[in-house]
């Protein structure tokens, strides 16, 4: 049973093919600078990697490319594209249209084109890469996977704003999240590494990466996250703003005469730590530049790790406790400053970090990181969004 697993941008396209009885990626890769001059082409396989540059007009033609290394003779890592059993989409918002995975068919194609709006950069991009992958794979099952799904389960005192419950029922106006796909995996993995059912745990699981999001999961099921309506919410990002006033966004509006839709790709492009550090948006950069004395990448830190530690502390009083930590994505598994700083002073909910252990935490596996006088496991758990879009594909199309 093999799943392709397509994440489609506005001008890429990532890939992975999945052995699904072993769970293992057979190849991978990405399609960069779809539609641009130089477009480039990165096929992983067999332990080697292709990489050329390759017109890619459109999506159509990455799909393509895409399929034709796949059943390469040389190369390849199948046959034909029969041996395609199923094709798991990523999908970032899915307003309340879906709840859970859902087959592709003209019916929710119709269906994603009227919420294509509520996340303007990814879900059009989404729609052209099934699209695509239809036109080469008509008669192979297809499923869309919603970076929201996990998130469904939250009660509705913690997804509703306080706005005119009107506006709600009229523009679906909510709390939706994001990366549920990670966090539903790390949490199922923090269970079976700890040897427990994660019905009996309380997991607060940190996807920290350009963009961050934290999420209380409660026996398995989300209770709340801190991305909103869209990913803007939250902690501080890369170059998104993370949590802000609203009249303060207006007032810098009003002071730079620019319109709703400037304000918002300001806040969401030119904020963050990038804006704050004036530096850089890669977390890297700014390690280097505050060991060199710069006091706003310093500054840019401390309130990335602050924001994290805060809704830490928040989403312990919404679990009434907290037994494991979970730290993931690109700074989570790899930033061992920034799990330190997030971790400080929470010494009343009874979390210690060994300083020894998270300094020499090994890249790529589940490492525990908590002193041995910790009430609460600390664990650092690498992701893999595409492997929980693989097994989604596999239960909605009824494969295998």
């Amino acid at each position: 049973m093999k799943i392709l697993v397509i994440n489609s941008g506005s001008s890429s396209l990532k890939y992975q093919l999945i052995d699904m009885e072993t769970e293992r990626v057979l190849a991978k890769g990405n399609c960069e600078r779809i539609g641009i001059a130089h477009s480039n082409f990165i096929y992983k396989a067999h332990g080697r990697t292709i990489e050329q540059e390759v017109e890619m007009p459109n999506h159509n033609v990455a799909v393509k490319l895409v399929l034709n290394k796949l059943t390469d003779s040389e190369i390849g890592v199948i046959s034909s594209m029969s041996e395609i059993d199923g094709v798991g989409h990523r999908v970032v918002a899915s307003g309340e249209a879906f709840k859970k995975p859902t087959l592709v068919t003209p019916e929710s194609m119709k269906l994603m084109e009227e919420i294509k709006d509520l996340a303007p950069l990814h879900n059009p991009a989404a729609i052209v890469g099934i699209k695509a992958c239809l036109s080469e794979m008509p008669n192979t099952p297809m499923v869309l996977v919603f970076d929201t799904g996990f998130h469904f389960t939250m009660p509705d005192y913690a997804y509703m704003y306080a706005i005119d419950y009107a506006h709600y029922e009229k523009y679906h106006i909510r709390r939706y999240g994001a990366h549920g796909t990670s966090h539903k995996f790390v949490a199922q993995e923090a269970a079976k590494y700890l040897k427990k059912d994660v019905k009996d745990l309380k997991i607060i699981t940190c996807h920290l990466g350009n963009g961050s999001s934290i999420t209380a999961v409660n026996g398995g099921r989300c209770i709340d996250t801190s991305m909103g309506f869209t990913p803007l919410a939250g902690v501080p990002m890369g170059t998104r703003s993370g949590d802000i006033d609203y009249s303060a966004a207006e007032y810098i509006a009003k002071k730079e005469n620019m319109t709703v839709s400037e304000t918002l790709n300001y806040l969401n492009k030119k904020c963050g730590v990038l804006g704050v550090s004036g530096v850089s948006s890669d977390f890297r950069d700014l390690s280097d530049a505050a060991s060199n004395g710069n006091y706003r990448a310093e500054l840019a830190l401390n309130m990335f790790a602050y924001g994290v530690k805060k809704y830490i502390g928040a989403y312990a009083a919404a679990l009434n406790g907290v037994d494991v930590i979970v730290f993931t994505a690109g700074i989570g598994e790899n930033d061992d400053v920034v799990r330190r700083k997030s971790l400080q002073n929470l010494d009343y909910l009874g979390v210690k970090l060994d300083e020894r252990k998270n300094s020499s935490c090994p890249r790529g596996e589940i490492a525990e990181i908590q002193s041995a006088d910790s009430k609460v496991k600390i664990l650092v758990i690498p992701t893999n969004e595409e492997l929980v879009i693989a097994r989604e594909t596999m239960l909605e199309a009824k494969l295998g």
